[in-house]
């Protein structure tokens, strides 16, 4: 089993993503995350279910016209 809590550097890895992303993703109450004496950390059930919302969300949006979305 993975570690149940991830550093900003282990979910830029996950999401093939800069660590700078992650950071200002979490700052702005993007993705899901806590801070720790200043550091951020986050839950790897809570990344792996924003990813399935994410994901669902862009299935729901393929589902409208372009003038839709």
């Amino acid at each position: 089993m993975s570690d149940p809590i991830l550093t900003l550097p282990e979910v830029a890895i996950l999401l093939k993503v800069a660590e700078k992303t992650v950071y200002t993703m979490a700052r702005d109450g993007q993705i899901p995350a806590f801070k720790v004496q200043g550091q951020w950390r986050f839950k790897h059930d809570d990344i792996d279910r924003w990813i399935d919302e994410q994901k669902a969300s862009i299935k729901e949006n393929l589902g409208k016209g372009a003038a839709d979305v």
